[in-house]
């Protein structure tokens, strides 16, 4: 057995602090603002540091693209709109912040509801027991003659749902992402999965329908994406799977269709937690080598939403004052 002696550290070497590099620095630290600062002035005062920073970066891209005419598109699923940041998101809409948005199933769904009824989202666990979840009759009834309706027009599943709620003088209409989607001329675009929405297990539900309706506005997002480079943002909110799935196709077949390799842009993925999908689809792989910067922001909802466009606005509004 090896008896081994403490080392001797006497012949260590060490060279002197103003020759290390360093990641921070006093300055970089954050700077107690007025008490009631402004919205701006909040952000200048947060720390130089890690998420502080990458929040900056998102607000100047977000404000960027708008001063290049560039697209800012929104992807985003249904606690989105079930946390009630559809206003929001109208009034984005409505000052031509935000240039589309895409919506999993879900959030079509909740939006509707909202929009007709002003309440959605039911008790899944206790619904399912009794194979109840996801059968209020107006809801399936209404959304599935909306989109085969929407089909014989040719038109996407979005535009289709957001025509039956204005004709229908729908009483809430006037948060719904969908109505106004139509009213503004903003792309509303639903991207759905057969058989994953409640609607689809209704007798009215018609899958050529969905089909057809959700694929037409796959073919809308790869045309608005061809516009997404040299300074245009995508932001995915609250949706793990279907939507970093559908862009990172939709992106693939637009850069494959436009012979361009569409690129200096950003992406954003905003979740309470970071799941691998919206990492790899649209954090990372869109972004890969010099096309552009992706970022990750976590938080709630209705928090994180709010303070970041809430900056962009601010920020909009600083620079038009001068």
């Amino acid at each position: 057995m090896n008896n081994y002696e403490p080392a001797d550290f006497s012949g260590a070497r060490t060279y002197s602090v103003h020759d290390r590099p360093t990641k921070v620095r006093d300055e970089d630290f954050f700077q107690l603002a007025d008490t009631d600062p402004t919205l701006t002035q909040f952000l200048d005062s947060l720390p130089h540091i890690l998420k502080a920073d990458d929040l900056r970066a998102v607000v100047t891209a977000i404000v960027r693209a708008k001063a290049l005419d560039k697209p800012v598109i929104v992807g985003m699923g249904g606690h989105v709109i079930k946390c009630g940041l559809a206003p929001l998101f109208v009034h984005l809409m409505e000052t031509d912040i935000i240039s589309g948005v895409l919506m999993n199933g879900g959030a079509s769904i909740h939006d509707f509801e909202f929009a007709m009824f002003g309440r959605s989202s039911e008790d899944v666990a206790s619904s399912l027991k009794t194979g109840m979840w996801g059968m209020v009759r107006e809801t399936g009834e209404s959304m599935n003659a909306a989109i085969r309706a929407g089909a014989e027009q040719n038109w996407g599943m979005g535009k289709a749902l957001g025509a039956y709620l204005t004709a229908n003088a729908a009483t809430f209409s006037a948060h719904s992402l969908l109505v106004n989607g139509v009213r503004t001329g903003t792309p509303v675009l639903v991207h759905i999965g057969i058989g994953a929405d409640t609607i689809h297990m209704h007798a009215s539900a018609d899958g050529a329908s969905l089909g057809k309706t959700s694929f037409t506005d796959f073919r809308i997002l790869v045309s608005l994406l061809m516009e997404l480079g040299d300074g245009g943002v995508y932001l995915n909110i609250g949706s793990a799977v279907q939507l970093p799935e559908v862009f990172v196709k939709a992106l693939n077949l637009a850069r494959n269709l436009s012979g361009k390799p569409i690129v200096d842009f950003v992406t954003v993925n905003m979740d309470m937690l970071q799941h691998y999908r919206p990492l790899e689809n649209v954090v990372r792989r869109p972004t890969q080598g010099d096309s552009g910067h992706g970022y990750s922001l976590t938080g709630h909802h209705e928090i994180m939403v709010p303070l970041l466009f809430q900056l962009v606005l601010a920020k909009i509004e600083q620079d038009r004052l001068g």
